[in-house]
Formats: C-alpha cells, structure tokens, sequence
C-alpha cells in the first residue's frame, strides 16, 4: 500500500526520552522502531481546527508525527467547546491556531507546529498544501472542500477527508493515484441553502471527535503504509445507530480534475463556484454580520431591517407582524414571542398569516440565512412587504436584550 513517507527520506533518530514516550507503539511489529521514525519525519497538515481537527490534531500529535501545519483564522469561541476539545474556557477570543499550539504542545513538547493564521485560498493553497505529506481536510464549507481537494489532486498529495453533520458523518481517502478525488463522488457543490452548516443544524458535540479520530487513523495509515486505508471507499457513520456502512468508490475517467481528461488544471474561483457572493457585495450572511448594516440594505429584493429599527417599531406599537421560522426546539431557548411556524413548512402553512399579505411582515431566524429564504417564499406567494431581519435573534441578544442567551 501506499505510504506518505518515502523509503529514501533519511528518518531522524529517536531520543531516549521519546523511545519512553512511543514505546506502546514501538512493540507493535507493524510500527516498530522505523515506523515511529517515519512518525517523526511525517508532515501533516490539518486544514481547521474546529471539531473534526481538534481530535484529528491531538491524536497525530500523541502518536509522535513530527511537524503539524494548522490552518485555521478563525477565535475560540464559547460555543465551540461543546467540541472543539482542543480549545479550553481559558482560550476563548484567542486565535485558534494559538490556542491549538498551546494543548498540542502541552500534550508532546517534541512536536513542530506550524501556523497558518490564514484562510486558504486558491491564491495560497498550493504554496500551504505542497510542504506536507498528507492533507487532513477538516473545514465545514463547500467552497474550502473542493479547493483543498483540487490541490491534493494538483499536488499529488493524500487527502483524509471528514465531513460531520448533526448525528452523521463520512471519511475517506481522496486524491491517491489509485483511487478517486471528492470531485469524483460530488462533481459540483449543491446549490447554495440547500445543505444546511453545523451552526443552522446543529452537530452532536461527540461526532466530531469519532470522525477526527478516524481521520487521524487513515493519516497514521497512511504514513506508516500499512492496513487497507479508505482510498476507494467512502466509511458512513450513524451516531444514533451506532452503525458503519461502507460504499466502495470508483475513480471517474471524465473527472474534471483528476480524469484522463482533466479541465480543472489550476485552482479556480470557488466562492463564484459554490455559489457564494464576494466579500464586495452584500448577502444574507455578509448583513447578518456587518454591524453597519442600514435599512437601506436590499438583498435579492429583500429589505434588511436592523434590530434597533424593530425595536423602534415594536415601541412605537406600529402595525407589524414578526414571524419566526426556526424549529420548533429552538424556540424555549430565545425568543421574541412570535409566532412560529419552520422555514421548511412556510410554503404548506401559508394560509395560517394569508391575513397578513398586505401588513408589513418582518421574518427572523436564528442568524439571518433561515430568514432571508423564508422571506423569498413569502415574496414569491405574494406578500407584498417583506423584510429580513438581519443577524436574526444572535443580533437582537447582542445589540437589544443582553439578558437573552445566545445559542
């Protein structure tokens, strides 16, 4: 099979000390004393250190892999630690990849890390990716999925793909000359709002830490060169069932990237490619975000209205009706006390607010993107004066009622 490290490479000497520290692994005949050689010489790169590479990193980090790069631009947050368990309360507003450094080096004092405090890009992604061995790819959005698997395609290296969703997940291996790219399975990303992200649907804290876990396996696999890795094969995991079912996979010769007739020779645009809109122009999640956003804002025929102008129009008692399209869960835990009824079932129930057609209809969601699709339904069924309310209910707890949680 194939391994990361090449025979040729001369492996480094172990140090007493780490002989002591590996010696669980040093027993196995598989790993040995060469395979905790090539351990140490390996160069890993996690791409994120959100839930799936918190795990993924700590795990690569004990096992004695010499040098790990973490990409990663985002701060610790309170709300990643429901499962980001490389991050700590003592981290939180620090940069990721600094608080990372921090448990990682606190776990193996012989470990190299390497930070990347940036996001990957086609611009920097070849010069980033072509350092390491392998590529742990553990990002939560389409458009740095594809980036990273085209350039682990470009560069011949091993991609150890995770993806998590609520109480599911899948791992492979992409990108090996003897088996097929992500491209190969999804040729294109779904159309945008279509998938849900971990924030609007929710993940269970401990999936990560099962799909990282076995991310970290296949990479260790991969260095060593031993066992069957997930290269042609896509691993399913249910944390509800607790089930595993595997689905072989096969290369496809008319890839764009990795086929015999390639078109994807360069990395491309993939904000344009997802679907996404430029940091320039204004979309649901750009208003939700930007705290100078005015009432003037208007994205795809939706007015943005801001929390301080409701709050305005809720004291001045004018004429309005508030609707709120989350699920029905998230309800006992914020609210304003409006009515309710899911983004998913406006079109079905549209007959419950027909009174209010004419009325001035302001829709709100958790941060603005559930909203902004439930205001185009109601647009599109004839309601006449819709807006969205932008940055949802985070905004209203952070801007109008600091006394409301926030989720």
């Amino acid at each position: 099979m194939p391994t990361a490290i090449e025979e040729a490479v001369q492996l480094p000497k172990l140090t007493n000390a780490e002989i002591a520290r590996y010696s669980r692994h040093l027993i196995l005949p598989e790993v040995g004393m060469e395979g905790q050689q090539k351990l140490k010489a390996a160069k890993v790169l996690c791409v994120g250190t959100g839930g799936l590479g918190a795990p993924l990193a700590l795990y690569l980090a004990a096992a004695g892999v010499g040098t790990i790069g973490l990409v990663d631009f985002d701060t610790v947050d309170d709300s990643n630690l429901q499962r980001q368990i490389i991050h700590s309360t003592a981290t939180v507003g620090m940069l990721k990849v600094d608080s990372a450094e921090i448990m990682l080096k606190g776990l193996n004092p012989h470990l190299n890390v390497v930070k990347h405090n940036t996001m990957l890009t086609s611009a920097n992604a070849l010069d980033i990716l072509k350092d390491y061995d392998v590529i742990a790819d553990g990002t939560d959005n389409f458009q740095t999925r594809y980036l990273v698997n085209d350039a682990c395609v470009l560069l011949k290296k091993p991609n150890a793909y995770a993806s998590i969703f609520r109480f599911e997940g899948q791992a492979s291996i992409f990108g090996t000359e003897q088996g097929p790219c992500y491209r190969c399975l999804y040729p294109e990303p779904p159309p945008p709002g279509l998938v849900p992200s971990c924030a609007e649907g929710g993940v269970l804290g401990i999936l990560p830490g099962l799909l990282g876990v076995i991310q970290a396996t296949e990479t260790i696999k991969l260095i060593l060169g031993i066992g069957d890795p997930l290269i042609g094969r896509l691993l399913l995991v249910d944390a509800l069932g607790m089930s595993f079912r595997t689905l072989k996979l096969r290369k496809n010769p008319d890839c764009p990237v990795c086929g015999t007739h390639p078109t994807v020779t360069e990395l491309i645009d993939y904000d344009q490619f997802c679907g996404i809109e430029k940091p320039n122009s204004v979309g649901p999640l750009e208003v939700a975000r930007d705290k100078a956003v005015t009432d003037a804002a208007i994205v795809d025929g939706i007015p943005q209205i801001t929390v301080e102008r409701l709050k305005q129009k809720l004291d001045a008692k004018e004429d309005i009706f508030v609707l709120d399209v989350r699920e029905p869960h998230e309800y006992p835990i914020a609210n304003l006390g409006a009515p309710l009824i899911p983004v998913g079932s406006i079109e079905s129930r549209i007959a419950e607010i027909a009174a209010h057609k004419n009325d001035e209809v302001v829709v709100h969601c958790r941060s603005g993107a559930r909203s902004q699709k439930a205001a185009l339904a109601l647009k599109a069924a004839g309601f006449t004066n819709v807006s969205n309310l932008a940055g949802g209910i985070l905004a209203w707890a952070e801007k109008i009622d600091p006394s409301m949680p926030k989720y």
